[in-house]
């Protein structure tokens, strides 16, 4: 038999129950060159996140890693788990930076399932709502953030 990856590479709607806490690995080190290219092409110029003499003089002392780079990788790590075979993302909310990222950092992330329903509308699929936190390799809580996504059922 030849697999191929795709098999486990997300869920449907029946695979989450609220409870259900999945850790997504690898973490991932965020370097300088991550930084700078993220902020640069998502024209985020802001000096806190690409001038190092300006953050010299900061509270923090050295350059702080764009947030939203944080909330992308924290999502991406749980794509695996959670949301590959999403139809749709339908919403993010309640995202906050609990604590400052910095470069060299490494992220790690879980998700809670938090609720599980039918689709109103679609009786082929439903809409699965997370809880993802990520931290540091010291275990600092650096982020928090929900999001809802649109799942099909299994076998339909």
């Amino acid at each position: 038999m030849i697999h191929d990856g795709r098999e486990n590479f997300g869920g449907y709607l029946e695979d989450f129950k609220p409870g259900d806490i999945f850790k997504h690995w690898p973490g991932k080190t965020i370097t300088e060159m991550d930084n700078h290219l993220f902020s640069l092409l998502s024209m985020n110029h802001n000096p806190l996140h690409i001038d190092a003499h300006h953050m010299a003089g900061h509270q923090h002392g050295k350059i702080l890693v764009n947030g939203m780079l944080v909330i992308s990788l924290v999502v991406g790590m749980s794509v695996r788990d959670t949301s590959g075979r999403a139809i749709a993302n339908l919403e993010y909310e309640r995202i906050t930076h609990d604590g400052p990222v910095f470069h060299g950092d490494t992220i790690y992330a879980e998700s809670e399932v938090l609720d599980v329903r039918e689709s109103k509308s679609h009786t082929d699929r439903g809409i699965v709502y997370i809880e993802s936190r990520a931290h540091n390799q010291r275990g600092e809580q650096v982020l928090t953030l929900r999001r809802r996504f649109l799942v099909p059922k299994r076998g339909e």
